[in-house]
């Protein structure tokens, strides 16, 4: 049985968002599984008023996938939660990644990352005029609002960061990383601070594609056997994360730069896909047993 410290049955809440409960084929497997183990696990709604956080030991962040939209909102609950109950991964960590400005912090910490330049609203924008770029915002997920243009496609990207300006939403500007139409993406996935699996899908952005259009986020999903380069810069990513907190998950988004090595394109530490029940279903145990773990050291 999964115990909580008093001796009685571990209550656990996976965290979602009403899009999140409906596409998160994650969810109902790791309810299951978790139940297996003898805890009391159910999904919940990160902005139901009338949950009672502090009945839980443990509050798991999945698939909250409408954060982006209610950025503050969500970390204002995070922090709410955070201080009635364990909530993993905790809510210093969640202020920090909900905000892409953090790969400026990663750079400087000698992490290799997209090259990228943010543009506040009130600042003058400057688009490159010799390569392809992507503009998105720095609260973002799913790759919404997320634009990749041509340099003769000035005007359309400037009425996209003029829409981005005006919802209030800083933008940043990156180079597109044309070897991801050839290598794709890959995804690393830790698990209690240890790698679990990866994943290589295509490429997001098609050209052509509208930036307030619908993307799937994760097509051609395929496993993948990292490199001992794609390890090293995911684990120096999380090395660089501010105060080396200890994390029940994390996802690292990795692309070939310019050079043709590995660098970070995002660091998913909120709510990143863990691609269990497609692409990796043998994880699930693995991260039942972590999540049970956790949920067992809580002390109340």
């Amino acid at each position: 049985m999964a115990d909580a410290p008093n001796g009685s049955t571990s209550r656990i809440a996976l965290v979602t968002s009403r899009p999140g409960i409906e596409i998160d084929g994650d969810l109902p497997l790791l309810v299951k599984a978790l139940s297996e183990r003898g805890a009391e696990a159910e999904t919940v709604f990160w902005d139901d008023a009338e949950v009672d956080w502090a009945s839980f030991d443990l509050a798991v962040i999945r698939s909250t996938w409408d954060y982006s939209w209610r950025t503050a909102e969500f970390v204002a609950w995070a922090e709410r939660c955070g201080a009635l109950t364990r909530l993993a991964n905790p809510a210093d960590v969640v202020r920090w990644n909900t905000d892409k400005r953090y790969l400026g912090e990663l750079a400087a910490r000698g992490v290799p990352v997209v090259p990228t330049r943010y543009f506040a609203p009130g600042d003058t924008p400057e688009l490159p005029a010799d390569r392809e770029y992507v503009i998105k915002p720095t609260a973002g997920a799913g790759a919404r609002l997320a634009g990749r243009y041509r340099p003769e496609e000035r005007d359309t990207a400037l009425r996209q960061l003029a829409r981005m300006h005006g919802d209030g939403l800083t933008a940043m500007v990156q180079p597109y990383v044309t070897d991801i139409d050839v290598t794709g993406e890959r995804a690393v996935v830790f698990c209690g601070g240890r790698f679990l699996h990866a994943i290589r899908k295509g490429a997001v952005l098609a050209e052509g594609v509208a930036y307030d259009a619908h993307k799937t986020p994760h097509p051609a999903l395929e496993p993948w056997e990292p490199t001992a380069a794609e390890l090293d810069v995911a684990e120096r990513a999380l090395a660089a994360v501010p105060g080396a907190p200890e994390l029940l998950y994390a996802r690292v988004d990795l692309v070939d730069g310019s050079d043709g090595k590995p660098c970070v394109m995002e660091l998913e530490l909120v709510e990143p896909n863990l691609f269990l029940g497609t692409v990796h279903p043998g994880s699930l145990p693995v991260v039942a047993d972590a999540i049970i773990e956790v949920a067992g050291g809580v002390s109340r």
